[in-house]
């Protein structure tokens, strides 16, 4: 998916304001970055659905998240192809890849290829959790 294609959900920045708490807006709305290791799902290996918290589209299944060691969730693969946005990402002085829910254009976290881990796709979706809603199974 582009990132140029218009968001299914769409809201005025006060309005983000108003459905997240200051926490959720600076890492959704302003791609800011939870303290690794601090996140509700880092380590969880609770069966379910990841959704989106800004707008509730699905991304991730529990199928797909391994233990990376890095301090945040991570996945292998979105659960759909369509469900996140990649986006080039030169801040901060280095190159990345910008996860973004394709629905609402929420910063998610970044991926990452090629690292070594023994998954399907040799990606790591390292994403934030506040960013995270997990239904269990």
């Amino acid at each position: 998916m582009t990132e140029t294609q218009q968001p299914a959900v769409t809201k005025s920045e006060q309005q983000w304001r108003e459905q997240l708490t200051p926490a959720e807006y600076a890492v959704l709305r302003q791609a800011g970055t939870e303290r690794p290791f601090t996140g509700e799902y880092t380590d969880t290996e609770t069966e379910g659905v990841y959704s989106c918290r800004a707008c509730g589209a699905e991304l991730f299944r529990s199928d797909t998240k391994f233990h990376s060691h890095c301090g945040w969730p991570s996945f292998f693969a979105p659960s759909d192809t369509d469900a996140v946005i990649l986006k080039e990402d030169d801040s901060l002085g280095m190159r990345r890849v910008e996860v973004l829910c394709t629905s609402c254009h929420s910063h998610l976290g970044h991926v990452f290829h090629g690292e070594g881990y023994d998954t399907p796709t040799d990606d790591r979706y390292c994403i934030n959790s506040i960013s995270l809603t997990l239904e269990p199974k």
